[in-house]
């Protein structure tokens, strides 16, 4: 979809809905007359199965709780989804030089996604250092892959690993409504509180405030949204992408943070109206053609970690949103809220992620392999040693850099 449709589309969210006719019943076909056979000659006949359209969903599903006269209860028949004609492949090379310790030191690093989505494909991955042991990693919940490797006392570590991926503008397309159904387990599990994301209490008070009366998934969501947007500031004094705790900042109504806190902030909304909805973790690897400040800056990616969000809708499957670099922009650039540029922002950024950003994982309260050490999200490296697990930040530990080019 060319930028101007979407943005035509964008503006026209609360009043899509679908024809009546999608709704209505269909007539039962007629009863067949009666056979003349005797009696005697006839066997119990067994129930038919109901046809797949028929068949209803399960019990306490995410479909049975929408809301009536939603856009998920008027799904149209699935389709295979198209995939992007445009792809372009970046190669991303992160060095590591730590100082020596006097215990064993372990590193972990979050890789790109581990299986193929219709915005990203992992292309591989290669490595060379003078660890004594490393390797791919999946961490217990699926989802995960990570690389670690391992130092002895003494040592001082070296790690150079290279990643490959290709990647695909992603936007919302408002006229198709027909891709296929999530895992009813992975749905069901973004819509579960988490260490940082409530899902009750004054998350579901202030998002029933903002919704009001609007009944639309989709609608209810932009609303969020917009509400996001209008009532957060992001901070550049806090590092990385934030601490990610949504609690603390409903518990203080002090909204705002990185892009951690201000999506997170959005996924705690939705998941309390009953919405799916989840971080994803990743890093931006390319410069912006949206805003300069929503990129990289001569292949430097050191310091460009970045957390993304995406809500659900049936008939829609996942559907990208930003509202955090909404607000980096203000932030970064000194837009005023009436600036054409920033208007222009708040529509592309609800349903659009320019793909100059890789993603690594939706995984949240996980616990390291073989250590016992808990983290709320893994977005940076994690440097494990006998005092626990820190992120590797350039400076303190050693040296870290993160280099990022396109090369097709």
């Amino acid at each position: 979809m060319k930028r101007r449709a979407f943005l035509a589309a964008a503006s026209l969210l609360s009043l899509c809905a679908a024809p009546a006719a999608l709704a209505a019943p269909k007539k039962k076909a007629a009863a067949k007359p009666a056979s003349k056979k005797p009696a005697a000659s006839k066997k119990p006949v067994k129930a038919s199965r109901p046809p797949a359209q028929a068949r209803t969903t399960p019990e306490n599903s995410v479909l049975e709780a929408a809301h009536q006269g939603s856009s998920a209860t008027r799904l149209p028949p699935v389709r295979a989804p198209e995939p992007p004609a445009l792809w372009r492949t970046f190669e991303i090379r992160t060095s590591v030089q730590l100082k020596p310790a006097r215990s064993r030191q372990r590193l972990w690093l979050p890789l790109p996604l581990s299986q193929d989505t219709l915005y990203q494909r992992n292309l591989g991955h290669t490595w060379q250092g003078n660890f004594e042991q490393g390797g791919l990693r999946r961490l217990p919940d699926g989802e995960l892959e990570a690389f670690y490797c391992e130092w002895k006392e003494g040592v001082a570590p070296r790690l150079d690993l290279t990643l490959s991926v290709a990647t695909a503008d992603r936007h919302f397309d408002i006229s198709r409504r027909s891709l296929p159904p999530e895992r009813e387990d992975i749905l069901r599990r973004n819509l579960q509180a988490s260490r940082q994301i409530p899902n009750d209490g004054e998350a579901h008070r202030l998002a029933q405030r903002i919704i009001g009366r609007i009944l639309d998934p989709v609608a209810q969501a932009k609303a969020i949204f917009d509400w996001v947007v209008d009532n957060t500031e992001y901070d550049m004094n806090l590092p990385g992408i934030g601490t990610g705790d949504v609690r603390r900042q409903l518990e203080q109504h002090r909204f705002g943070g990185r892009s951690a806190d201000i999506n997170g902030l959005f996924v705690a909304l939705c998941r309390a109206i009953g919405i799916p909805a989840r971080r994803v973790f990743g890093h931006r690897i390319e410069q912006s053609r949206i805003a300069p400040s929503l990129g990289i800056q001569r292949g430097d990616a050191t310091l460009a970690a970045h957390c993304r969000a995406e809500f659900y809708v049936p008939g829609y499957s996942w559907i990208p949103v930003d509202p955090s670099d909404v607000r980096r922009t203000i932030a970064l650039e000194a837009l005023d809220h009436r600036d054409p540029k920033l208007v222009a922002m708040r529509k592309i950024l609800f349903g659009v992620w320019e793909m100059n950003w890789m993603a690594y994982n939706v995984a949240e309260d996980l616990v390291l392999p073989d250590s016992n050490i808990a983290l709320n999200f893994f977005a940076q490296p994690q440097l494990v040693h006998q005092d626990g697990a820190v992120p590797l930040i350039p400076g303190e530990s050693g040296n870290l850099r993160i280099e990022a080019r396109q090369i097709l």
